[in-house]
């Protein structure tokens, strides 16, 4: 994903913590600690969480059609004016 590359090399300290937040995120996308909310306006249908106090993650959940799981669709990774 070429938006986590851009974020990891303008801000080589925060690749840690983006590796904790993917994590996290695969595991409990409403985990407390990510901030997962709801987007409205023109990314309606799209959830952001927060990567730091100025990064954010924006992602869709979709349903699997063959196994009738929810998968975690990644759009966009960067700062909050970068994204919304």
């Amino acid at each position: 994903m070429r938006a986590c590359k851009r974020t990891v090399h303008r801000r080589p300290e925060s690749q840690e913590r983006l590796v904790a937040t993917l994590q996290q995120l695969a595991e409990d996308p409403f985990h407390p600690s990510l901030h997962t909310h709801k987007l409205k306006g023109e990314l309606v249908g799209v959830w952001a969480c927060t990567v730091g106090y100025d990064s954010r993650i924006l992602f869709e959940l979709l349903k699997n059609p063959k196994t009738g799981e929810e998968e975690i669709l990644l759009l966009t990774i960067g700062g909050h004016d970068e994204v919304y």
